[in-house]
């Protein structure tokens, strides 16, 4: 089977995928701490800050680096992390099995999550990193980071896992989404913001017209959450 066409610029795309065509940029696989996992890096890595990636289901390590790079230029390390199953479709990644009825293995997906984020706190602490996903890596930033002391979540096309609870204390969290979003439908993130507003917590939800990606008109916004110097 032949993987789905990438882009997260406007249109519709893979439920995964998010990365746009531009010439791609030096990375190179984790040298770190090995409890970090599957991972690739790129951009200055004695930078006091670190932008940390969690693509979708479908894509792999290297979809949202471009974004990454987009984003915080050479203000940022960026880590991008590989999730641990292989996509039943034969071509990517994903971090549960979203085929299976009740998601038997995100218990399972979160601890090891967890871990991961831990490992990359020690070093460079986690109040100096800014946690990104789309789509199931949106969900599992979102459900993952509200439990660890992060610098700030930024959830793209995401959704709210069964059971989870937004924290009043958690990072200051920014919402995207498309609202003609075909795959995760706009709902997912107002009720994100319906949660994580009942707990008094911070957060933006940035919307346009686009569809199961990321509108680049959305990139000055979510650049300024991610480094509120910038610009």
């Amino acid at each position: 089977m032949e993987p789905p066409p990438r882009s997260w610029v406007l249109g519709p795309i893979s439920m995964g995928s998010s990365r746009c065509a531009a010439a791609p940029e030096p990375m190179e696989t984790w040298q770190g701490d090995q409890a970090v996992g599957e991972a690739l890096q790129s951009g200055p890595k004695a930078a006091g800050k670190r932008l940390v990636l969690l693509h979708g289901w479908g894509a792999d390590a290297d979809d949202l680096l471009e974004l990454g790079r987009l984003l915080c230029g050479e203000r940022r390390q960026l880590v991008a992390l590989r999730a641990p199953q292989p996509h039943p479709g034969g071509f990517g990644r994903q971090w549960y099995d979203l085929q299976n009825p009740n998601w038997p293995d995100l218990p399972q997906a979160r601890l090891a999550l967890r871990a991961r984020l831990e490992a990359l706190g020690r070093s460079l602490p986690l109040e100096h990193t800014v946690l990104l996903g789309f789509s199931q890596g949106a969900a599992m930033a979102l459900d993952v980071g509200s439990d660890l002391a992060l610098e700030g979540i930024v959830s793209c096309s995401g959704y709210p896992h069964p059971g989870w609870q937004a924290k009043a204390t958690m990072a200051k969290v920014l919402l995207t989404h498309g609202k003609n979003d075909p795959v995760v439908p706009y709902a997912a993130s107002e009720e994100l913001l319906r949660r994580l507003q009942a707990q008094q917590a911070s957060v933006e939800l940035l919307s346009s017209q686009g569809q199961h990606g990321i509108d680049p008109e959305l990139l000055p916004a979510m650049g300024r959450f991610i480094d509120p110097g910038q610009g």
